[in-house]
């Protein structure tokens, strides 16, 4: 049998325990708020965006990032973006918004669960932080390339894992850029009833989600590898002798 840990450090994990447990019901209060207060919704948020004329679009990258942080789905929020303001300046807007809400998201979480995450973790865990804090661009931008893994969340999580500010910023720059030129373009041709703008935006966001399960593949295959074992050891796969 193994010890029982010594009292400071199962103090220490109840506590990391509680922090963490605070975070996610909070995150989960404010989700819940912003549902029954803001109208989340293609013309609620149109409406609002709307009455502020010339400054509409920086308007509506502070309340996509305010929806976003409550984990309204980004596909909604880049829809509606290029709705209101057409494909190119849609675009720069969902990303201005994404960027924004992935570092709010990061500092967020960063404050709040600090070393919670680790203090809890086993060796895979820590092995994944590990692999975030070395490769923390190369993770956030695989994230958002790979299609169904939402991306507030993720951003929450990074922050506990110790992605720095830059590697979240430009990650989700590049991550995030063939998923909401997709989803803006569709909203474009959704108000247009552009069929050919349609069919452009669906085989981009397809194409980039692709990549992002050939790369996501190859890349959790070695760190799979450099995972430690039960021993401590790195995981490696050997071949017998010839």
């Amino acid at each position: 049998m193994s010890a029982p840990p010594p009292p400071a450090a199962a103090q220490g994990r109840r506590q990391a325990i509680v922090r963490l447990s605070a975070l996610v019901a909070t995150l989960v209060v404010v989700a819940v708020l912003l549902l029954l207060v803001v109208p989340v919704s293609t013309g609620g948020v149109t409406s609002t965006v709307e009455r502020f004329g010339p400054v509409a679009p920086v308007v509506y990258v502070l309340i996509s990032t305010v929806l976003a942080l409550g984990f309204v789905p980004g596909p909604l929020l880049a829809g509606v973006s290029g709705a209101l303001f057409g494909t190119g300046l849609g675009l720069v807007v969902s990303l201005a918004g994404s960027v924004l809400t992935s570092v709010v998201a990061l500092l967020i979480s960063r404050r709040a669960g600090a070393g919670a995450v680790r203090t809890v973790s086993g060796p895979r865990a820590l092995a994944l932080a590990e692999l975030a804090q070395r490769r923390g661009l190369l993770v956030v931008v695989l994230q958002r390339w790979i299609p169904g893994i939402p991306d507030a969340p993720f951003s929450y999580l990074f922050g506990s894992l110790g992605v720095s500010v830059p590697a979240m910023a430009l990650g989700s720059l590049v991550g995030s850029a063939p998923r909401a030129f997709a989803y803006t373009a569709l909203g474009r041709a959704a108000a247009d009833g552009d069929g050919r703008l349609a069919v452009v935006a669906t085989v981009v966001g397809v194409g980039g989600s692709l990549v992002g399960l050939g790369v996501g593949a190859v890349v959790l295959q070695r760190h799979r590898r450099r995972t430690p074992g039960p021993s401590g050891l790195s995981v490696r796969r050997t071949h017998p002798p010839r």
